[in-house]
């Protein structure tokens, strides 16, 4: 099994795959211009990536790739809906970084308040201003409402109490018997939670449904002089909307991600929302940290090792979450050669479309059972046909709910 590793990865999990027996490519350095060259020059069977860029065109290009691993949680990097239409398994590797975004949103929680990199730069410059800089107010009963509730934001609502803050929450999924087994507060909706917070943190995935999340209508809700917090994509941030609100209510803003990122490879920025002032910002290094790397490489390598030896996809992002399949169809049978092409050559004469299919066998491997889902129903003449099969024992067929 060959495997192109297009980015930076932990020297141990490089190590651990090739003690697996496979061939192991390590380019580090590939760009997003690069990616399809080298997927046409290494033809891997597995690709893994961290932040370079995976276009549609570089996935056409990998004729025998079957599964792309993105080495961290989000994988909007990577053309998932190409992957999909080329039979392309797609996996990530969810809470392996959440300490450390949660630390790094804290640092630029601090940053706001104490206005640190404003303090540093001045002292750089010579410059004593004890007096502008002792206006500061402190976080204790402050409140910290968090978006986006999975297991960064829990990360961070963990910090929030040890500073003695009042904590909220809105997300898609959280309840209000959620939020009191967390014991923190629920917000039922984004309005709600831009009103009652101090101090707002955006943990969120970047998906269709949360682009421009933090919208005008949102910061026209905050608090003046409230601080935004965005670890997660720069997408899900208005950022001209947020520019205004920085502008005309006294907002901080401390991002560790942006609308335009450069690509991997290219060392140059510009975003004018980083020369407003009360705006902190860092270099999408939220997950950048030794501890979360090692950590995010033995789940790449566990995901691979496991689709190796059983074929399946732990954490795969691209799996229909639901079919065109209406029909179950269950066939019983010896566990002999042919059976089930004979099933497979009734159903395909048919033009039934088969949707899904599972087939286990039974303790002494004498005996099996097919469940095959499938988009249209059988006539009766299609099902007396399977069943004259002689290794058939028995056959159900029953509509899906």
């Amino acid at each position: 099994m060959k495997i192109l590793i297009a980015d930076k990865f932990d020297e141990s999990g490089i190590e651990q795959l090739q003690t697996a027996g496979c061939e192991v490519i390590s380019e580090p350095g590939t760009t997003a211009d690069q990616i399809q060259s080298a997927i046409e020059t290494h033809s891997p069977n597995i690709l893994i990536v961290r932040s370079t860029k995976v276009s549609a065109a570089a996935i056409a290009s990998g004729k025998n790739l079957s599964l792309i691993v993105r080495a961290g949680a989000g994988y909007d990097s990577i053309d998932v809906a190409e992957a999909s239409r080329r039979g392309i398994f797609v996996a990530n590797c969810p809470g392996k970084n959440s300490v450390a975004v949660a630390e790094l949103a804290w640092g630029l929680i601090l940053a706001c308040d104490r206005r640190i990199p404003d303090q540093t730069s001045d002292l750089r410059n010579g410059v004593w201003n004890k007096k502008e800089y002792a206006k500061a107010r402190g976080l204790k009963g402050l409140t910290l409402g968090i978006i986006g509730l999975g297991q960064i934001g829990q990360e961070i609502a963990k910090r929030g109490k040890a500073f003695g803050m009042e904590v909220v929450a809105w997300s898609r999924s959280l309840n209000q018997t959620k939020a009191d087994a967390l014991g923190i507060g629920f917000c039922e909706s984004l309005d709600v939670l831009a009103k009652q917070s101090d101090v707002v943190s955006v943990n969120v995935a970047a998906n269709k449904n949360t682009a421009n999340l933090i919208d005008s209508q949102f910061v026209a809700n905050m608090k003046n002089d409230a601080y935004l917090i965005n670890t997660s994509r720069g997408s899900v941030v208005d950022q001209a909307a947020l520019s205004a609100g920085i502008k005309d209510k006294g907002l901080r803003a401390g991002l560790d991600v942006f609308a335009n990122e450069p690509g991997s490879g290219d060392n140059q920025f510009s975003d004018s929302i980083v020369e407003l002032p009360g705006v902190y910002g860092t270099h999408h290094v939220g997950a950048s940290t030794s501890q979360a790397q090692l950590a995010i490489a033995r789940e790449a390598v566990r995901v691979i090792l496991e689709y190796l030896k059983t074929g399946q996809v732990d954490n795969c992002v691209n799996l229909a979450q639901q079919t065109t399949a209406n029909w179950m169809l269950t066939v019983r049978h010896l566990n002999l050669p042919g059976v089930l092409a004979h099933v497979f050559e009734v159903i395909g004469n048919a033009k039934i479309n088969v949707e899904e299919m599972q087939n286990v066998i039974y303790d002494g491997a004498e005996a099996a059972c097919a469940r095959i889902e499938l988009a249209e129903k059988p006539t009766e003449q299609h099902v007396d046909q399977i069943q004259s099969n002689e290794h058939i024992l028995s056959l159900e067929l029953s509509p899906l709910e």
